[in-house]
């Protein structure tokens, strides 16, 4: 997404140029060596064929990982790209993250087997397929095909494209986040209103007036395929600047957050939490002092980590800390509400490999928002 009349260059893989050692992968090594609950029991060498960016290679599989998995009889062998893919291996787990680059009015075919997934899946492919383009993941010239999953059904793949198309697209990343029946014993989980942009973007202040919402508002890319660029943010202190964006484009409510959210990524059962810095808060009497759209960095990046921030032993469980002159509180979200949430998610969006952005509105303990949701997430 980009300002109307702007030329952008576009960036391959969403992952950060430096190095370092991603939390999915100390996740992975966790899940892989959990005989119950994890995502398998290791009784003899596992091998995981890849098909990555290279940046995400990169990123991803960084020595010290290497070293760890080749310790505990995983081993990595990288996916000929130039060859069918079931000419290759034998795999245990086939892994795979690579930028999209074809938009497709038809629908890869159904990876899963199940039953109850598969009539879920068909339900939501027939109410996307009439209105919008559906992305197909591909591994270079050879498409990873249903014949492949239904020949070798002892393979695990991580994960299936279809459920990966769900998270793909920002109108329907969210969906699945408010039917969600959580003990509210342990806080309440909803996401953010929003509104999709795919026509004019004259009609944007209307559209917003319509809708409802309230400013600010925070201005996202549609599509997340893989890019630097799908993961832009835009920040709209007034709706008319909306119509220097250019379509298609998400528009959510803007919630203050103590400049903070919470990343937590979800492989199989197990769950690792880190902090982030994000965007300040915005309160009334300023937004009268303010005009226009502003394009923000990726601010919860690695680069933007909140884990370092002083700890306050007056106050168990929460960090301290000042960030562009506001004092913010960033107590973790509690660990029996993650769980429960990341549970639903796997089972509702049929994936095992990803991780969820999460806020808590500013003045309380209990109330969350459910801001973005990605696949093998970057750093």
């Amino acid at each position: 997404m980009r300002l109307n009349g702007e030329i952008s260059e576009d960036i391959d893989d969403d992952d950060d140029k430096e190095e370092r050692e991603e939390p999915e992968a100390e996740a992975l090594m966790k899940a892989c060596s959990i005989g119950d609950g994890g995502l398998f029991t290791l009784t003899q060498n596992l091998v995981v064929g890849y098909a990555l960016t290279s940046k995400k290679k990169q990123s991803f599989l960084q020595p010290k990982l290497l070293s760890l998995a080749r310790n505990k009889g995983i081993f990595f062998v990288a996916i000929d790209r130039s060859r069918p893919l079931s000419d290759q291996g034998p795999f245990d787990v086939v892994l795979h993250k690579v930028v999209i680059t074809s938009i497709f009015l038809s629908f890869a075919p159904f990876w899963e087997r199940d039953g109850n997934c598969q009539e879920r899946n068909g339900a939501r492919l027939s109410r996307f397929a009439q209105s919008k383009p559906m992305i197909l993941i591909s591994t270079g010239k050879h498409k990873m095909k249903t014949d492949y999953r239904l020949k070798h059904p002892e393979v695990t793949v991580l994960d299936p494209p279809y459920s990966i198309q769900h998270v793909y697209n920002r109108q329907s990343m969210l969906e699945d986040v408010p039917g969600i029946n959580l003990p509210e014993c342990y806080g309440r989980v909803g996401v953010p209103r929003q509104l999709v942009i795919t026509k004019d973007p004259l009609s944007v202040p209307d559209e917003v007036n319509k809708a409802g919402l309230k400013l600010p508002l925070v201005a996202k890319p549609l599509i997340v395929d893989g890019t630097a660029k799908s993961h832009e943010l835009f920040i709209a202190y007034d709706e008319f600047s909306l119509s220097n964006l250019e379509p298609p484009f998400v528009v959510q409510e803007f919630i203050n957050h103590g400049g903070v959210l919470f990343k937590v990524y979800i492989i199989g059962e197990t769950i690792k939490v880190v902090r982030r810095f994000s965007l300040p808060d915005v309160f009334n009497p300023e937004l009268s002092k303010i005009a226009g759209v502003f394009r923000f960095p990726r601010v919860s990046s690695a680069a933007a980590s909140a884990e370092d921030a002083n700890l306050d032993p007056a106050v168990a469980g929460e960090v301290l800390f000042i960030y562009m002159n506001l004092a913010c509180i960033a107590e973790l979200p509690p660990t029996p509400l993650l769980e429960r949430l990341a549970k639903e998610l796997r089972h509702r969006l049929g994936l095992r490999l990803f991780n969820i952005d999460i806020i808590r509105e500013h003045g309380t303990r209990d109330l969350y928002y459910v801001i973005d949701i990605n696949y093998f997430p970057g750093k």
